[in-house]
Formats: structure tokens, C-alpha cells, sequence
């Protein structure tokens, strides 16, 4: 295979011609991690070699690396697959390939023909605790799962079929994030690689909705406003973190006067949101309304902050104060990451929002299951695109990756005791929140300080941004207005932010 930098276009097809400043940014030239990184398949591309030649696109290269990295995924699943969802308290948990697909296929009544939101289940769940669009998603797969044989090889097969499906999911998460950056096609393969990612990604059924938020930001990248609505409705019907995404969404469309791109977002959001809900929301509401109530009424859970406070005191909060608290902190970092928004020497990119008030909401959380990762990977990868940043970050959540089943190895292995206990599981929760702390702070360091911002530093304003990309402020707080200064001096090239990158269909060397 040719360098990790060759690129685009076919094999007799000259490269397209590109517009002053458009230039495709080059890893191995921008970032210290990925040239070392590139040593393994050849080094950083030579001035000299020769680009466009290749079929090796960065699209296709990165595509086959995330499914790549999706199948070791499920190879780490396979003593799960064989025997440790099935026999064993704690084998599941000391082989770290516990997965919540099997178990509810017959716990949530797909195995008995039950219909999701409609059909009440026996014991403690009486209805699924999912949304709806996870619901048809986990019916389908019902749909196509073989139904002879005994209770185990339908599970096996109810797994290996949400797998494939995922698998595609996955696939669109990686083109997506190509593609949302014309010009920075090669941060992608953060995106394939990223080890929490391959290590969570059969978890549970989280990719559905991050592959359409991915989806959706692409779209809104293009300038196409309604189908980002549409897409982000889609996305919150599968789980209830995108629609956060319209928040900061609304004070950059304020800074920038773009009011009715929002709105037109907005309304197609809302209009996909209720083509799915109301169907079951009219006719099976006690059903449809189970997943919001069973996210209110559940207690403190595992990786939060909450369980920490909850393990290591003798007065543990209440659920009802962990609900009030969590939401009071999500509304107070919100109006901070407004008034960010509106008094930054430039308007902050849209990628860099959307990342902090996830973040945010997961941190806050009285639970932050280990495939909440998946939430965070596309929105880190294009509000920070630094291979060291993002490998520290994730690092920290595989760690906790670990932790969390051996932790519950541990608690379920009775007096044997196989696995972390709890002192040095509080001690794996604090450093998986404190590397997404991290990178909340590198990302808000960049919005006060763009010069070192490395999307921007490439010539860049906000390749993510669509309308919002080069659009002139009309809206600004404090020093906004005014040329920034910054204490700590920063040797970089300057650059003319503003310049638009490739077309849409243009495909850049890297």
C-alpha cells in the first residue's frame, strides 16, 4: 500500500483543481503524533512524490479501517460469545466483554414475539426502557434473527446480527467525519482507530444515534439546514443526547444573524422527532413514556462523579437531589458556554459547542456508562483533530473500559474477590472524567486563544460551520468586538481565517 498520505481522485483521473488556500492539510506535516505514527507504513509523504494516482482515497482508506478496527472489537467479544454471557457469574466481567445485547433479547421479550412499547414484560421492567427509533432498531434485528434452535443460539445470533448492523453504523460514522471536513480528510482515522470505540462498540445500541448526529453534522457542513433538522430529530429519537446540540447551535446562529437556518433546523428536528414518536406516544404511551421515566427515577450509577460521593459517604445523595443538582450544573455550564460563545475573539466553531455540551451532560450524569464514548468520539475529533490530545483522552477511557468489568468482577465474585475493588474503581472514574475534562479544556483554550486551534491554523474559519462558515458577526459581548491579545505568546504562522476549502465533491491529498 502506498503512504498513509497518497490520495484522491481515480487512477486516470487528473487531481481537481483547487481554489487559492484550499490546499488538503497534511498530517504527517501538521502533527509530531501522526508523522511518528506514519513511520510504520513509510514516513511522511516527500515533497516529490506523486498525488492523485492512487485508488486509495482517504475515504476508502479510513472506511476499511473502521470496520478493521470494528471486527477486533468483536474478536475481544468472542469468550463472551462462546460461553461467558452464559455460564459463570463473573466470566463475563474478568474476560471485559460484557455486552447488554444478548441479555435483553429474551429479558426485553424479543425472543417471545412481544411487541417493544405495546406489549407489557414480565418482571421487574414492564416495559422497554429505550426510545423509540432504538426500539424499531433492536426489533429488526429480532426480525432477522433466526428463531430455531435453543434460548443461547438465538442470542448468539441476536448479538452477531446487532453487530453487523452497528458495523454499518460505524461505517457511516467514519465517512461522515471524513467528509464533514473538506479539507482535513485524514482526521477521519482518529475516528477509525480510536481503541474505546472498537472496545464499546457492541455495547448497546448507543452507534445508531451517533451515526445519525454524525450524518446530521455533515449535513449542516454542506449548508443544507432542513436535512441537519431532520437528521438531528432522527438522532434524538434513538437517544436523547443530540437534541443538546441545538443550544449552542441557537448563540452562534445569534452571533452570526443567521436566524433562519436555525429555525428551518429546528422545525425539521421537531417534525422527525414526532413522525416516530407519536405513533407510539398516542396509542402505547405508558410504554413510549418508560424510558423517561426510568431515566429519572434510576439511581446513581456506575462511572459518574454521583458514585463516588455515593460509595465514600455515610449520607449518599438521593436520586431526586442528583436529578436537581445535575440539571442546575448542565444550565449553569450552558450559559457559560453562551457567554463563551458571544465574548470570544472569534465566533467559536460549531464542532467545538457541540463536543463541550455533550461533555458536559455526560460528566453531570448520575451515570456515564463506558459506550458514552461513542457520543463524544466524532464531536472530539472534529473540535480538536490533535493526535496526542485525543490518545491521552482515550487512553483514560480505556482504562475505565477495564476497570468497570473488573470492578463488577470483583462484586460478583463473591468471597474470591477476582478483580478491582471499590477504592480503586472510584480511582478509574476519577481519571475517565478528568481525561474528558481535559479535553474540554484544550477545546475551550482554543475558542479563547484560535491561533492555536489546529483546524484554524490551517486557514480555516469553520469548516463544520455551513452558513456559519466566514459569516460576519452581528451580534458580540465585551472584547469580542475587538482584536484579541493574549498573555502567553504562541509562534505560529498567521492566517487569513475565512478561506473556504474544497468543494463537496473534491477530495484532498494528504
Amino acid at each position: 500500500m502506498p503512504s498513509a498520505e497518497t490520495t484522491p481522485a481515480g487512477v486516470h483521473e487528473p487531481e481537481p483543481v483547487r481554489p487559492a488556500g484550499a490546499e488538503p492539510v497534511r498530517p504527517t506535516r501538521e502533527d509530531e503524533v501522526a508523522a511518528a505514527g506514519s513511520e510504520l507504513i513509510g514516513g511522511p509523504i516527500g515533497r516529490r512524490a506523486l498525488l492523485g494516482t492512487t485508488w486509495w482515497t482517504p475515504l476508502r482508506v479510513i472506511v476499511l479501517v473502521a470496520i478493521g478496527m470494528f471486527a477486533l472489537g468483536l474478536v475481544q467479544k468472542a469468550p463472551c460469545y462462546q460461553s461467558a454471557w452464559f455460564f459463570g457469574a463473573s466470566s463475563q466481567y474478568t474476560h471485559a466483554c460484557y455486552s447488554d445485547i444478548p441479555h435483553l433479547y429474551q429479558g426485553r421479550g424479543f425472543a417471545d414475539g412481544l411487541v417493544p412499547y405495546f406489549d407489557r414484560l414480565p418482571g421487574d421492567m414492564d416495559y422497554l426502557e429505550y426510545p423509540v427509533l432504538t426500539g424499531v432498531f433492536m426489533e429488526v434485528a429480532a426480525w432477522l434473527t433466526p428463531g430455531s434452535g435453543g434460548i443461547q443460539h438465538q442470542e448468539q445470533w441476536y448479538w452477531f446480527v446487532n453487530a453487523g448492523m452497528l458495523m454499518a453504523c460505524a461505517a457511516v460514522v467514519a465517512v461522515c467525519v471524513t467528509r464533514t471536513h473538506a479539507r482535513r480528510p485524514w482526521d477521519g482515522l482518529l475516528v477509525a482507530l480510536a481503541p474505546a470505540a472498537a472496545l464499546t462498540a457492541t455495547i448497546n445500541w448507543d452507534l445508531l444515534a451517533v451515526a445519525l448526529t454524525a450524518a446530521a453534522m455533515l449535513m449542516w457542513s454542506r449548508g443544507r439546514s432542513l436535512a441537519f433538522g431532520v437528521l438531528l430529530g432522527l438522532a434524538t429519537a434513538a437517544k436523547l443526547y443530540p437534541v443538546l446540540l441545538l443550544g449552542p447551535l441557537l448563540v452562534l446562529c445569534w452571533r452570526a444573524g443567521k436566524w433562519r437556518e436555525f429555525f428551518r433546523a429546528v422545525g425539521g428536528a421537531a417534525v422527525a422527532w414526532l413522525v416516530v414518536n407519536l405513533p407510539v406516544m398516542l396509542f402505547a404511551y405508558e410504554g413510549w413514556s418508560k424510558f423517561y421515566t426510568f431515566s429519572h427515577d434510576r439511581g446513581v450509577d456506575f462511572g459518574s462523579l454521583w458514585l463516588i460521593w455515593a460509595q465514600n459517604s455515610s449520607n449518599p445523595p438521593s436520586t431526586d437531589f442528583v436529578n436537581n443538582a445535575a440539571v442546575v450544573l448542565v444550565a449553569l455550564c450552558s450559559l457559560g458556554i453562551a457567554a463563551l460563545t458571544l465574548t470570544a475573539p472569534r465566533r467559536p466553531r460549531f464542532a467545538q459547542l457541540a463536543f463541550l455540551i455533550v461533555a458536559v451532560f455526560i460528566l453531570t450524569n448520575k451515570v456515564y456508562s463506558p459506550q458514552y464514548v461513542l457520543w463524544l468520539v466524532p464531536l472530539a475529533v472534529l473540535a480538536r483533530p490533535k493526535w496526542r490530545d485525543f490518545l491521552i483522552w482515550q487512553a483514560c477511557e480505556v482504562a475505565y473500559f477495564l476497570g468497570i468489568w473488573f470492578y463488577l468482577a470483583y462484586t460478583t465474585s463473591g468471597d474470591a474477590h477476582k478483580g478491582l475493588p471499590t477504592l480503586g474503581y472510584d480511582w478509574v472514574i476519577a481519571v475517565h472524567l478528568l481525561g474528558t475534562l481535559y479535553l474540554c479544556a484544550v477545546v475551550v483554550r482554543d475558542i479563547l486563544m484560535p491561533e492555536r486551534d489546529v483546524v484554524r491554523r490551517s486557514g480555516d474559519d469553520d469548516p463544520s460551520g455551513g452558513v456559519l462558515d466566514g459569516a460576519e458577526d452581528v451580534f458580540v459581548l465585551g472584547a469580542a468586538a475587538h482584536p484579541p491579545r493574549h498573555a502567553a505568546h504562541f509562534d505560529a504562522p498567521q492566517v487569513d481565517w475565512g478561506r473556504h476549502g474544497l468543494p463537496p465533491n473534491g477530495e484532498g491529498s494528504l
